[in-house]
């Protein structure tokens, strides 16, 4: 306990920044009623249909705010669910379950669309599978209203607020209306997982992992997001809102500041150069690219075109898309990664295989490998959308050269199709992997010679060096990018691009660590993609560095032992330089 009645916790700072809003507690459980008999039918039957009328008012108000705010693909979700509530094979079928058991509203409710969800899953057909979601999120509405339970839907948030849950999805995390929604916390998570990933994407203060004691704060309590330093403050005191109101306008005024160099190249202070790029996962991503000043986008997260809707999309939206991107990309570099579900993404409509480590299954190439209908989908569209702009490409998760040379040659048959069929592709194309695989990392010179360019994917490569889950709070100390031995990876990679004449840019969260930069500097890192709020720092701290005293520096670091002499080290040699 802190001063008054001020209550404080403590996270992991994932997406930086202040807010101060109330707070807005979302609850996921799941309800399974009692079965009461009910003689009076008739009054059940009335209770069903007035809670089918307010979640059709309901759904009607946030499809329209979805379709203003995301467009029309993002509401054809709430017009599938309204669709629903006017279906007589499900709702009929409720009130007669009703009638002629003689049960209560909540129980009927319950039966009835359980039966339809268990069919649907029950069925080999993707599509019909995703039915089953859609059900289940129906009548957890109709649910909520017979029980008179708020249920808080994002899309319909209208006043300023913290949001506060056990993890959003990437998903949710993209639809929040950043006018009214100010800032997250999370109970689980770490830095790296991909709600967090898309938290610093959209830019909005995010704490994740700050524990189960979080999900008791009520709503509508005034919550202190510090994701500066990790810090939750709940019923702050006068002097603590005044000390954090100064704090934001400092924080604020610091942001102004760094937009001036939204338009300067990226260099040392003795000239060497390098590219500083965005990480996007939507198109509404794209506008906060620009306005930091990347340089280009080094990675398109392709699957989140993919997530919140229910089915796969088609050729002609993906092409759509890449086109819209590469356009507005106005010949500056765009590397878009080819599809990379599995781990913690996963789509409602598709059935993944259930596995007991999933990130060490059936996800990313390999899973566009075992689908290649899907991938070949994807890969005409980004194929067709080439001709548009400054188009590279990438494969995701790749551990052996067999992989490589299967994703390419899939994507060579599908130009030389396009081709054939008078349709125009990129006439230049480079073709990059991603090294996140500790293997591809130590193969790196086999990979050199028939590779583009490699991608380093710190967040996984991290991951599978350390055995660490990365979306394990109790083990995220072991999230270490500086550690000598990651550190010595990342060198074996770009030694071996360098003796091929490649370059080495590098996707991962570490590339817009302000720790991590001099190092990679001076690991002679050519390319470092980021969320689009990191640009502007890290292109003011590569400024200040010169690459010809931080090369010798790093080849001191690298006969460290720990991060946390590492991290010392490079403090001890940015305050002499200072």
């Amino acid at each position: 306990m802190t001063q008054d009645n001020s209550m404080q916790m403590k996270g992991i700072a994932a997406s930086p920044g202040y807010a101060i809003a109330r707070a807005v507690v979302l609850k996921k459980e799941a309800y399974i009623p009692e079965r009461r008999v009910e003689m009076h039918s008739s009054k059940e039957q009335e209770r069903l249909r007035v809670a089918v009328s307010l979640a059709k008012e309901e759904l009607e108000t946030i499809r329209q705010s979805t379709l203003e705010r995301l467009g029309k693909s993002k509401a054809e979700i709430f017009e599938g669910h309204l669709m629903l509530l006017e279906d007589p094979e499900l709702i009929d079928v409720i009130i007669e379950n009703i009638e002629q058991q003689q049960i209560d509203a909540e129980y009927a409710l319950y039966e009835v669309s359980q039966m339809f969800i268990d069919t649907f899953l029950s069925m080999d057909n993707e599509l019909l599978q995703a039915r089953a979601v859609d059900i289940s999120d129906v009548a957890t509405r109709i649910m909520n209203h017979l029980r008179g339970v708020v249920h808080t839907d994002l899309a319909s948030i209208t006043e300023e607020c913290v949001i506060i849950a056990r993890d959003l999805t990437p998903s949710e995390t993209a639809c929040l209306n950043l006018k009214v929604v100010k800032g997250i916390i999370n109970e689980i998570g770490s830095r790296t997982s991909h709600s967090a990933i898309m938290s610093r994407s959209i830019e909005i203060p995010a704490i994740v992992g700050a524990g189960e004691g979080v999900m008791s704060v009520s709503t509508g309590s005034t919550i202190i997001l510090d994701a500066i330093q990790g810090i939750i403050i709940i019923h702050p005191s006068g002097e603590q809102l005044a000390e954090y109101e100064e704090k934001h306008r400092l924080y604020e005024l610091r942001r102004e500041e760094l937009s001036k160099l939204k338009n300067l190249p990226t260099r040392t202070l003795d000239g060497h150069q390098v590219e500083l790029a965005a990480n996007i996962g939507k198109l509404e991503d794209l506008q906060k690219v620009l306005d930091n000043g990347a340089e280009g986008i080094g990675l398109f997260r392709t699957e989140f075109l993919y997530m919140d809707r229910s089915g796969f999309p088609s050729e002609d939206e993906q092409f759509s898309i890449y086109k819209h991107v590469l356009e507005k990309m106005d010949g500056k570099p765009v590397v878009i990664r080819t599809l990379d579900i599995g781990g913690d993404k996963e789509l409602s409509y598709m059935d993944l295989p259930k596995e007991s480590n999933p990130f060490l299954g059936q996800r990313a190439l390999r899973l566009c490998l075992a689908r290649e209908d899907l991938f070949r989908t994807q890969l005409r569209a980004i194929l067709r959308a080439g001709v548009y702009g400054n188009l590279k490409i990438m494969f995701p998760m790749i551990a052996v050269l067999d992989e490589w040379r299967k994703a390419k040659s899939l994507l060579l048959e599908e130009k030389e199709l396009l081709q054939a069929q008078g349709i125009q592709t990129a006439e230049k194309l480079e073709i990059g992997m991603m090294v996140e695989v500790p293997a591809a990392a130590l193969s790196a010179d086999i990979f050199a010679s028939e590779v583009d360019f490699f991608s380093i994917g710190t967040n996984d490569l991290i991951q599978y060096m350390m055995a660490a889950d990365r979306m394990n709070e109790s083990v995220s100390y072991l999230y270490q990018p500086c550690h000598p031995s990651i550190l010595r990876l990342i060198r074996i990679v770009i030694e071996a691009a360098n003796t091929e004449g490649k370059w080495v840019g590098m996707c991962g969260e570490m590339a817009g660590d302000l720790q991590a930069i001099p190092l990679l500097i001076g690991l002679g890192l050519h390319e470092f993609s980021m969320s689009a709020g990191s640009i502007l720092p890290a292109r003011e701290l590569i400024g200040q560095l010169n690459y010809t005293e931080v090369t010798p520096m790093v080849e001191q670091v690298l006969k460290l032992r720990t991060q946390d002499e590492v991290y010392q080290y490079v403090r001890d040699y940015r305050e002499k330089e200072e």
